[in-house]
């Protein structure tokens, strides 16, 4: 089982920026996606932003304009930049990746507060 860390995460002041990454522990040669979903306090888990092996992107309404998604094949690592962050971003940010069987990171949480 692929095993997935995460760093990058913590408390920033609205409209503030920070850079989630997210690294296999091992290269992995057939992924079909990764992405990224959070789960805020009482609220189900939901999808921030993905991208295919083709770099193919998709982001929730919520995120789009502000929140870029990258990979880096070669080290199966991707990234989540996240601009003019406001308070209903905090949440717990999940990393995954699907090679027919979605692996998930332990999650890295992100405060946004003044």
């Amino acid at each position: 089982q692929v095993q997935l860390v995460e760093s990058g995460g913590g408390l920033v002041q609205p409209g503030g920026s920070l850079r989630l990454s997210c690294a296999a522990s091992a290269s992995i040669f057939n992924i079909l996606a990764m992405g990224w979903y959070r789960q805020a306090p009482g609220k189900e888990r939901e999808l921030v932003a993905s991208i295919t092996s083709g770099g193919h992107t998709n982001y929730a309404d919520s995120v789009k304009g502000r929140f870029t998604i990258s990979r880096v094949n070669a080290k199966s690592t991707v990234y989540l930049q996240m601009n003019s962050l406001k308070p209903e971003d905090t949440a717990v940010y999940y990393c995954y990746v699907d090679t027919g069987y979605r692996s998930w990171g332990q999650g890295t949480q992100v405060t946004v507060s003044s």
